[in-house]
Order: C-alpha cells, then sequence, then structure tokens
C-alpha cells in the first residue's frame, strides 16, 4: 500500500461529496425540473463531458483495454463502434431530441418524452419503460461498483465489499444532495481526469517497453495483431455504436443544454473527447500487454490499467491516474442512479400513484429513496460471485437499452407517420430480442444489440403502418418541433 495514493483517494472523495453539498445548498429551493434535469442550463463544455463521462465507465479503463489485452486487435472494433455512433448520435438524434422535447410539453425523461410526443394519455409506455430502466440500470451500476471493489483491494488492499459498499455511500451522497446539477459537474471534472489517464500512461509505458514485446507477443498470441479476426467480432464491435441511440443517462444530456445554438460546440467537444478516449482505451490494452506480459490474473480481474500505472509512476502520480478509475465508475453510476430515479418518480409514481397531485418537495423524495433502492440492489448484484466481469455486466445493460430505446427515439424524431402503438411495440420487441438472443444465441458470439435493434427497429415500423395514422394534432407537434430555435 502506498501512503500517498490513500491521501489522494481520499482527497478526491471528499471533493465529489463537497460538489454535491454545494449544489444541494444552491439548488435545494428547486423543484422537480432542477433536480432531474438542472433547469435546462447545462453549458455545452459540462454537457458535452458529463455526456461523455456517464457513458465511459470503468469498463473503458478496466474492462476494454483489459479485453485487447488477452484477445488482441481483434477487439478494437468495439473502440471503431463507440465512436461512430456518438458522433452520429451527437450530429444527429442531439438537436432534434432537444427541441422535440421541449415541444413535447418540456419533457424531462425519455419515457415523458415519448408520451408526450404522441399526446398520449396511456401510461403503458411509461411503465414499460420504467421497469426496463430498473433493471438494466441496477446491472450497470453494479459494474461500476464491483469495479471501485477491485481498485480499492488492488490498490489499499482491502476487502472488495467494504470498497463496493464505500463507493456506493459516496455516490449515492452526492446524488441524493445535488441531483442532476451535481452529477454533470462531477462527471465534468471525472471526464477530465480520465481522458488524462488514459493519454498519459501508455506514452510512458512506450518508452519503458522491450525491443523484441511486439515479437514476443506474436509469437505468444499468432492472432494478436490482426485486426479482422472474423466477421463476427467485427459486427459485435461496431454494434455497440447502436447503444448511444437508446442510453437514457446520455441522451437525457442532449435535453438538457441551455440553447440550441450551442449544439454544435458542445457535439465538437462531446465527440473528440470520445474518440481520444476509445483511442487510447486500445493504446492501454496493446501496451499493457506489451509492458506487463501475459498474466492470468491481470485479464481474470480486469486490472492492466491499474497494474501498469502502479509499476510505472510513483506514489501521487499513480494515486491521481488510479482516481481515473474512481472517476470513470462514479461518473456512470451516478447517472444511472439518477435517470432511473427520474424515471419511477416522474413517469409512475406522480402520474399513477399520486394522480399528478405530489408536490415538488415530495418528488425529490421520491428520487431520492429509488437512488438508495437501487444502489442496494446494484451492491447485491456485483457481490454475487457468478456476476460476471465488469465488461459483460455493462454489456449486458448496454445491450437492452441500446435494443429497445433506441429505434424508438430515432423513429419518433424522423417519421413523422410514426405513432404510440408503433413505439411501444419497438421498445417491447426490441427489448425481448435481445434479452433472448444473449438467453439462447450467444454461442453464435454475435452483440445481442444488433439483432434486438434490428428487431425493435423492424417491428416499430410494421406496427405503426398496420395501426391508425397519427393525428392532426401529433403531426402539427412534429411540424412544431421542426421549427423551434431558441
Amino acid at each position: 500500500m502506498k501512503i500517498s495514493e490513500v491521501v489522494v483517494f481520499i482527497v478526491y472523495l471528499l471533493f465529489m461529496l463537497g460538489v454535491g453539498i454545494y449544489f444541494f445548498l444552491k439548488t435545494r429551493a428547486g423543484g422537480e425540473k432542477d433536480y432531474f434535469l438542472g433547469g435546462r442550463k447545462m453549458g455545452p463544455w459540462v454537457t458535452a463531458l458529463s455526456a461523455g463521462a456517464s457513458d465511459m465507465s470503468a469498463w473503458v479503463l478496466m474492462g476494454l483495454p483489459t479485453s485487447i489485452y488477452a484477445l488482441g486487435l481483434g477487439q478494437v472494433w468495439i473502440s471503431v463502434g463507440l465512436a461512430i455512433g456518438y458522433a452520429v448520435s451527437w450530429i444527429v438524434e442531439a438537436p432534434r431530441l432537444r427541441k422535440f422535447s421541449i415541444t413535447a410539453n418540456d419533457s424531462i425523461t425519455v419515457p415523458q418524452y415519448l408520451s408526450n410526443r404522441f399526446l398520449s394519455k396511456s401510461y403503458a409506455l411509461q411503465i414499460i419503460c420504467a421497469v426496463v430502466f430498473l433493471v438494466a440500470y441496477t446491472i450497470y451500476a453494479a459494474s461500476s461498483m464491483k469495479a471501485c471493489g477491485t481498485l480499492f483491494n488492488t490498490v489499499l488492499g482491502i476487502d472488495p465489499m467494504i470498497a463496493m459498499y464505500l463507493s456506493a455511500l459516496i455516490i449515492v451522497g452526492y446524488v441524493f444532495l445535488g441531483g442532476f446539477s451535481a452529477v454533470c459537474w462531477t462527471d465534468f471534472f471525472q471526464g477530465m481526469l480520465i481522458l488524462g489517464a488514459l493519454l498519459i500512461a501508455p506514452i510512458f509505458a512506450v518508452f519503458m517497453l522491450k525491443p523484441d514485446a511486439m515479437a514476443e507477443i506474436a509469437a505468444d498470441t499468432p492472432n494478436f495483431w490482426n485486426p479482422f479476426t472474423s466477421v463476427t467480432d467485427i459486427l459485435s464491435g461496431l454494434a455497440w455504436g447502436l447503444g448511444y441511440f437508446g442510453m437514457p443517462h446520455i441522451i437525457i444530456r442532449y435535453m438538457s443544454l441551455k440553447s440550441q445554438h450551442e449544439m454544435k460546440k458542445s457535439a465538437t467537444i462531446g465527440i473528440t473527447w470520445n474518440v481520444l478516449i476509445v483511442i487510447f482505451a486500445a493504446v492501454v490494452g496493446i501496451t499493457g500487454r506489451m509492458f506487463l506480459g501475459m498474466s492470468a490474473d491481470v485479464e481474470s480481474n480486469s486490472t492492466v490499467f491499474i497494474q501498469m500505472v502502479r509499476m510505472i509512476f510513483p506514489g501521487v502520480i499513480s494515486g491521481i491516474l488510479l482516481s481515473a478509475v474512481l472517476a470513470a465508475s462514479m461518473s456512470t453510476a451516478d447517472s444511472q442512479l439518477l435517470s432511473a430515479a427520474s424515471s419511477f418518480s416522474s413517469d409512475v409514481y406522480k402520474p399513477l400513484i399520486r394522480k399528478n397531485k405530489s408536490s415538488d418537495k415530495e418528488m425529490l423524495w421520491v428520487g431520492r429513496i429509488v437512488v438508495l433502492v437501487v444502489a442496494a440492489a446494484a451492491l447485491v448484484i456485483a457481490s454475487l460471485p457468478n456476476s460476471g466481469t465488469i465488461m459483460s455486466l455493462v454489456s449486458n445493460a448496454w445491450g437492452i437499452f441500446g435494443a429497445s430505446i433506441g429505434p424508438g427515439i430515432m423513429l419518433s424524431l424522423f417519421w413523422k407517420r410514426f405513432n404510440f402503438p408503433g413505439v411501444v411495440a419497438s421498445i417491447v420487441v426490441g427489448a425481448v430480442v435481445d434479452i433472448c438472443w444473449l438467453a439462447f444465441m450467444s454461442w453464435t458470439g454475435l452483440y445481442e444489440l444488433l439483432p434486438g435493434f434490428i428487431a425493435g427497429l423492424i417491428a416499430g415500423i410494421i406496427v405503426a403502418l398496420c395501426t391508425k395514422e397519427p393525428s392532426d394534432d401529433v403531426k402539427a407537434l412534429y411540424e412544431k418541433a421542426l421549427k423551434y430555435d431558441d
């Protein structure tokens, strides 16, 4: 254990809590919109880096580099898919989603937007989405907490379970206090830290490599340097990019931007950040294999980045760089907890349980209770011996979101003829196909998100064409949204 690393960790965690306390004191008089969407007042830098950091959880520092470390360049297609998908979502999806969410009765959650977009009084869609959100976010948050446990166990030698409880306490603390503003600002700082760590670590490692490192890997793993291992690997890697179209904790950032005129600037910042992150995550995996050699322990615990940093840098520097793993874990977990809370409280509790009679204060406390419940469930999953690796947990949650929410969102933004039955069908079919493919067709090696997304898209189109056209009011809302500008 390096005492300097411990000190850096403690300072970092106290800073994150401080941000939560600051926004609690600043926004405690605010209402539901302030807590769950920051009052639509987020600037381009905070919006862009928060969207990126909420996406890139610990798997970008632990799971993805370790996959490339162990299996080779065939896994870099995940990085390619993520870079393309993120760029397309910012350029194509983000501008329209902000316009449409404001025009659709100033919607503050994704399910609320989808219902308001079609002027529907049915709560079926909101209930379906709430179920999907709660299940997927619990799995996703479990991966982040598991990463925190691995980090503290490796660096500090403390029990992984104690580490997970400590991390959950910190995350819940600033989400509980400050809501969306605290989450976005902590994500902003954490996004910069993640990028810095991924840039610095492999650059220093390259100068310390043995001259024959590449040849040793080629001899040990003949296919390591071949990116074209199979069509399945390429399609599965590229399919990761589809997830961005339906990832609620990411696309809600598009809705929170304070001005349509700042969209281009925010997109440029976000895309640049994302491309650098996924490129250097791959570089970490490659340099890690050359620097550390093949280790079953490193592979099983996804610690290639952690081990490399600790071997290269002195305590204070390694503590700062390893705080990036905490940053990656927390920046995603906080967004997931808040999105799950906003979905349940705004889309289920308020309209169904309280019949729209709840006060702002009551809604805030319901959201906070949901944060506690989801965090507790995620801890239980993370502590199970057979819960899977960090990468597999993220993959499962990412697939459900992308396949279920993505097709409906995109069709609602770009097809005037799309209707309410179509969006319900796309969500249900996408989720069912994704889960069934994972359960019964995983032997194919094809990532379940791809067939799930395609099935959801086809189902939405077919059902929309086979059912009644949207009303004139719904079509007018579509036209109004296209013309919206602030």
